[in-house]
């Protein structure tokens, strides 16, 4: 097991430069009036930012419509679109690619590929949330994540390029674990990787308990589809950090995943890679130790895939605390000496700073004291990593003090509901005795929108939710067996011990065989939909019996809430000296607990029952750590009409800035609102209200001399409104 001194490791090779061929632009030249978005989120160096200053504070309030484009379809777009000479290029929710007029918004090509090679389960849609580009002169390609396969488009026709892996696509489920079929391996690229010289990387989404692959790291050749390297992120025999998990744990220990993006330092050939979680979320007896990569800031050699150094940020999570996006490229100023770095946003809500080429912290880190676990063969680490600077951007801890004051009615179902459960900060881990609080919540803090960085000043601006959730663990049945044990191995985590669900995220299933025929259900099942991954793996009888299982009426919650206490009562006790260490390193199926759902803490109205803000914007300067501003973001309609008009509220998507001076997001759940803010002060400038609520990043981008603000609006978070598919951009008269 390493020392927690060495959770920063950096080798002294690292500072050589890691590639002798010349490195790709950052961001492609600007091509004469024109000034692309080439690359996910602005660029490759993940900062949000845009040198384009038509729109400025002095005339950002003139915005009008310049076009829409209604893609026909109505489903939560989270894509950040794409856009190289006058053409833009993004997704509809069900995975189809389309190439606008960047100036008009009319329709110049669609790539459906369902139509393509019989990939009949292309009518599953998971999200897309971008595009990698790559050129060598006058050969271009559009690279498109759909599902589990990569494909390689022609950007001026939509076809695919018939010479890059089969016939134009690759399928990501292939190489993960040779020794099983890949067609059973779950795997989905919702956010594009990064391409470097002829290489693109890429990493995927994967389930959140047993069975999930393993979260490698792959670079494929961009002409051929070829794979050229493979970075384990979860160590086999003879790989750094193997020691930090159970022996042998890599051949059924899944996920540690690349499921948020990536960054690349392209001068130098450094890729940054943030993982998720191991499986399963919220319980590690079968992975007892730090469990090296998971939940880790890797730096890469683009070239090889080789380590270079490495932060682990949350030591064998038991808490779902995810890398939620791609760090951010900044040069910072330390001791009067320019530093590049590369700054990390968490689900904790604190940013972590590092040089870039050595992994050193520019700010100081300790390892601070947390808990043990009360459960069955777990062993929580007994310390985390916390940043002394900058402060958190988000609370870290919910009292009593804290509670909804809306309403006193509110406030005093806030105060009896708070003191059954267990509320002490961070890296508590869940027990099946009560309720924990996390929060900030399972979606954070900090989301897969990520920060902008302005180069220039060296702030950085992250929007945050903070949401109080609670979660909770219940023992497995003893002799649960069918369709009711599938249920709560594989479909609890995320629809709840009563299948409730916390709609719209996750939905309810009570009465799902009522609404969805068997094979409906089947094909979600195998392969996902919406937020939810596919179980390929799963048994066809296996699956049969779970669809019988959900035809019975469910357990309520209070009795659902007694049940479980009781049988944890008993059950533990009967069975604490069999299993008094940590599980087998071999355990695939069921662990011996299971998640009992997703539980926002919401009051009786269906309101945060917490006091504002719900969601905020902050502006911190990276030189220092200290705050230039933060401000409320969102707002509750019914609220404000009532003069409840600064709450915040959660919030998906991020922003962007540019040398105007501007800071633009949309983002807000219930307000359909796209805003301006002035990146010095955080006033607002500008705001309008969209056709349905925008859950992407903007992009900005000029052709022919003129600037133009686009994003995504389609809504799909607030059960309550509209939800569509449209892009709407934005320029001065």
């Amino acid at each position: 097991m390493l020392s927690k001194s060495a959770t920063i490791l950096a080798l002294a090779f690292c500072a050589i430069a890691v590639s002798a061929q010349t490195p790709p632009h950052t961001r492609p030249i600007r091509m004469g009036f024109n000034v692309p978005w080439p690359a996910y989120n602005g660029g490759l160096d993940g900062d949000h930012y845009s040198s384009l200053a038509a729109i400025n504070r002095t005339n950002v309030a003139q915005l009008k419509v310049a076009w829409t484009y209604d893609t026909g379809e109505s489903g939560n777009l989270e894509d950040n679109p794409l856009i190289m000479g006058d053409t833009l290029y993004a997704y509809t929710f069900s995975g189809k690619v389309i190439a606008l007029d960047a100036t008009t918004g009319k329709l110049r090509w669609t790539f459906d590929p369902a139509l393509t090679n019989d990939l009949v389960d292309m009518k599953f849609s998971q999200p897309s949330r971008g595009f990698a580009w790559w050129s060598a002169g006058k050969n271009h390609r559009l690279f498109a994540g759909i599902l589990n396969y990569l494909f390689a488009l022609d950007p001026a026709t939509g076809h695919p390029i018939a010479s890059f892996g089969d016939n134009g696509h690759i399928d990501l489920r292939k190489g993960l674990r040779d020794e099983e079929g890949y067609e059973k391996q779950s795997v989905a690229l919702t956010t594009p990787g990064v391409v470097y010289n002829d290489l693109i990387i890429v990493g995927g989404r994967m389930p959140e308990t047993h069975p999930a692959p393993p979260g490698d790291i792959r670079a494929f050749d961009v002409r051929t589809g070829a794979l050229r390297w493979t970075f384990h992120t979860i160590p086999r025999p003879g790989e750094f950090g193997y020691d930090t998990w159970p022996p042998d744990a890599w051949k059924a220990a899944g996920a540690a995943n690349n499921w948020a993006g990536m960054t690349l330092d392209a001068q130098r050939g450094i890729v940054y890679v943030p993982t998720g979680s191991a499986v399963f979320d919220f319980y590690g007896g079968d992975r007892i130790g730090d469990d090296l990569f998971a939940d880790t800031l890797l730096a890469l050699d683009a070239n090889t895939g080789r380590r270079l150094w490495h932060f682990q940020e949350v030591h064998h999570d038991l808490w779902d605390r995810d890398l939620p996006a791609p760090p951010a490229l900044v040069t910072v100023t330390r001791d009067g000496q320019r530093v590049d770095a590369v700054a990390q946003t968490t689900k904790q809500g604190v940013v972590y700073l590092f040089d870039r080429v050595t992994g050193k912290p520019l700010f100081p880190i300790e390892e601070k004291p947390f808990p043990p676990s009360d459960l069955i063969g777990e062993k929580a680490s007994p310390t985390q990593p916390w940043p002394t600077a900058p402060a958190p951007f988000a609370r870290e801890r919910l009292t009593e003090s804290d509670l909804t004051n809306r309403t006193p009615a509110a406030h005093q179902w806030a105060v009896e509901k708070f003191r059954t459960f267990r509320s002490d900060g961070q890296f508590v881990p869940l027990s099946s005795d009560k309720p924990t609080v996390v929060f900030p919540g399972f979606d954070g803090g900090a989301e897969w929108g990520g920060p902008a960085v302005d180069p220039k000043t060296g702030v950085l601006y992250v929007n945050a939710n903070e949401m109080a959730w609670t979660g909770q663990l219940g023992l497995n049945a003893p002799h649960a067996s069918g369709g009711a044990a599938l249920y709560a191995s594989q479909c609890s985590i995320c629809h709840g011990a009563t299948r409730a669900g916390s709609p719209p995220a996750f939905p309810s299933l009570v009465g799902v065989t009522s609404r969805l025929t068997d094979d409906q259900i089947r094909g979600i099942v195998a392969h996902g939909r919406g937020r939810m991954v596919g179980f390929p793996s799963l048994d066809p009888a296996k699956v049969s019996e779970l669809i019988e299982y959900l035809r019975t009426p469910p357990t309520d919650a209070a009795t659902e809430h007694a049940a479980a206490s009781e049988r944890s009562a008993t059950s533990e006790r009967d069975t604490a000296s069999a299993h008094s260490g940590p599980l087998p390193a071999s355990t695939s199926g069921p662990v011996e607990y299971h998640f009992t759902g997703y539980n926002k803490f919401l009051d009786p109205d269906g309101y945060p029952a917490i006091t504002p803000p719900w969601g905020t914007l902050s502006a911190i300067d990276m030189n220092s750590g200290k705050y230039l501003w933060q401000i409320p973001l969102g707002e509750y309609p019914a609220l404000a009409a009532q003069g409840l008009a600064t709450t915040g509220s959660e919030n998906y998507g991020g922003p962007v800035v540019t040398a105007g001076g501007l800071v633009f997001i949309a983002a807000t759940v219930y307000d359909r609102k796209f805003r301006a803010f002035d990146s010095s002060t955080g006033k607002l400038l500008w705001e309008t209200t969209l056709p349905f609520a925008g859950m992407a990043t903007p992009a900005t981008y000029q052709v022919n001399g003129k600037q133009y603000v686009v994003v995504a609006a389609s809504g799909g978070r607030d059960p309550k409104s509209p939800v569509g598919g449209e892009y709407v951009a934005y320029a001065l008269p």
